[in-house]
């Protein structure tokens, strides 16, 4: 059996092609990124000038035509269809107590715009203190707690827009 992969091309045409289609393929590697493709008695010149293995996206030179190309196998189409887009940014809209303790600094105002590790509070848990930072890039829509509040484990800290 076969295994089949969704071509997608320029994000307008979808093509499904077999394991088996791509091993009949004739192609000839003339560099490390440049091919001689020969299909259906037509003679192809390619290049691969980007290609982004974790995304799975490929821009292709095909006789001087520039194609890009998205390329998944049937996992990928698994995980799209449970709705998890591999690599895909997060997307956290509040942070919540990691463990019951006391807030002993809050480094940040409601409005504010944070970036990723950004440090938002310090909560003591333990005698030990623990920095809480941003996750992402966001603005704080607000604070539920204030300096000196013992918090307890999930109790939301702050809220982003």
């Amino acid at each position: 059996m076969s295994e089949i992969f969704k071509v997608k091309v320029n994000n307008t045409y979808e093509i499904d092609i077999t394991s088996k289609q791509l091993s009949d393929l004739n192609s000839v590697n003339t560099s490390a990124s440049k091919f001689h493709i020969l299909h259906n008695n037509v003679s192809y010149k390619a290049e691969i000038s980007e290609a982004n293995f974790n995304q799975k996206t490929y821009k292709v030179i095909v006789n001087n035509n520039t194609y890009n190309i998205n390329i998944n196998n049937a996992l990928d189409e698994l995980i799209k269809s449970m709705g998890f887009e591999v690599g895909a940014t997060k997307k956290v809209n509040d942070i919540k107590a990691p463990m019951p303790g006391l807030i002993l600094d809050i480094n940040i105002k409601v409005g504010q715009e944070v970036k990723e590790n950004d440090t938002l509070l310090i909560l003591e848990a333990m005698k030990m203190e623990n920095v809480l930072t941003s996750p992402r890039d966001g603005v704080v829509k607000s604070i539920m707690v204030k300096k000196g509040d013992a918090v307890e484990k999930n109790q939301l800290l702050i809220i982003f827009e």
